[in-house]
């Protein structure tokens, strides 16, 4: 979907923030500590000692004497929300800041804060780094959360060279848990095309897409399936959605964000041309089909299993837009 000849895999928070995850489109297992490991962090000296001003969602003033030392994973709540709350697998939106326990300093630009759009992660500490998923599980939404602990215990498996740590460096996360967005597209129902392939969507809202028995259109065109009230999407936003591709001549598949479990975030300027137009123009809440040619995905070149003359089908679920 992406112009890169690798298909995404799964969005990053900030540079470097995100585990490596595999390029297979198979599920990722949601973490089975999730709910024990929430239970069991609690504040501690190392977490505590982090000051922490300013209003939720504003971009936070953080200080702390360094080198600030911690053993192991400590969480301290700094603000209370009172909304829904962030269980395992739930997809969140939220707001991150990354610091060297070493020097005060960020480790990379601060996300989410003020007018940025908020960030998208699962919790599941397959997909994303274990620091990330501890700080904000099974808190409510309107949280502001402060994690401290090794690079170790906070990155996991995650590459600590590019961020200049080693594993017994400490560093601490401040997090904003700003919503818990959905994960599937909730607009009104729309009688689909004739000719077009056809869409069936199971009890979790992923879709089965059937094609016909006839050769593609030469140009890119779509059908809103769902119509969506929601805001309008606009040249270079940075979308969420859930999508499915699969290729015109065999239905198969050959990327998909269900099959990670979790909804996916990227700027509209971000995609092969047809999946652009399919987004730009289209309400939050839609869901949309759209049939691309080769001159609007990837060309004569293909890519993994695209042939160079074939034509590739996506439904795609908008479900949030930011500018």
């Amino acid at each position: 979907m992406r112009r890169s000849l690798s298909l995404l895999t799964a969005a990053l928070v900030v540079a470097g923030l995100a585990a490596c995850s595999s390029s297979s489109p198979e599920p990722s297992a949601t973490s089975t500590t999730a709910a024990a490991s929430c239970q069991n962090l609690k504040a501690g000296d190392a977490s505590k000692a982090v000051k922490v001003e300013g209003d939720f969602r504003k971009a936070p003033t953080v200080t702390f004497s360094t080198p600030l030392k911690a053993t192991d994973l400590q969480r301290s709540v700094v603000i209370t929300g009172k909304g829904a709350e962030a269980k395992a697998g739930s997809t969140v939106d939220i707001a991150l800041a990354a610091y060297s326990g070493a020097t005060g300093k960020e480790l990379t630009a601060a996300a989410g804060f003020d007018d940025q759009a908020a960030q998208t992660i699962t919790v599941d500490d397959k997909q994303y780094v274990p620091g990330l998923v501890r700080a904000v599980e099974c808190l409510k939404v309107g949280s502001r959360v402060v994690l401290t602990g090794t690079a170790k215990e906070a990155f996991g498996n995650a590459d600590l060279t590019q961020l200049g740590l080693k594993a017994a460096d400490t560093v601490v996360f401040v997090a904003d848990l700003v919503d818990l967005p959905p994960t599937r597209a909730n607009g009104t129902p729309v009688a689909p095309k004739a000719g077009f392939p056809t869409v069936k969507l199971s009890k979790t809202g992923e879709p089965t897409i059937t094609i016909p028995k006839a050769d593609p259109p030469t140009q890119t065109e779509l059908e809103v399936l769902k119509q969506g009230d929601g805001e309008t999407v606009q040249p270079g936003d940075t979308v969420t959605v859930q999508y499915k591709g699969v290729i015109w001549r065999d239905g198969e598949m050959f990327d998909s964000s269900w099959s990670r479990g979790a909804p996916t975030s990227f700027p509209t300027t971000g995609v092969v041309a047809g999946f652009k137009k399919a987004l730009e123009g289209q309400k939050v809440g839609s869901q949309v089909l759209v049939v691309i040619p080769p001159a609007d995905g990837y060309g004569d070149a293909g890519n993994g299993a695209i042939k160079g003359t074939d034509t590739i089908v996506f439904v795609i679920d908008i479900l949030k837009t930011a500018r």
